[in-house]
């Protein structure tokens, strides 16, 4: 059985609501603007790491290397 990691948009919006955030709330408490947190959330691809960091910090967490699946890079 395949394992699905949970991706960083479903880890954001799972942790705003548990904590019963607005993405305006988030926004303010992690100083970057409400665009930013809908693009997060909506699972952008080119974020700044910088910012999605200075979001993760409240649930003390950070970007990382993650080691990948190199059957998928094969894939495509």
């Amino acid at each position: 059985m395949e394992q699905r990691l949970m991706t960083l948009s479903d880890f954001l919006k799972d942790k705003r609501k548990r904590l019963n955030l607005t993405q305006q709330q988030l926004a303010e408490k992690a100083g970057v603007g409400l665009r930013f947190i809908r693009d997060l959330e909506q699972g952008k691809t080119t974020l700044r790491m910088d910012k999605v960091n200075q979001v993760l910090k409240l649930f003390g967490q950070e970007l990382g290397p993650q080691p990948m699946n190199r059957e998928k890079l094969v894939q495509g």
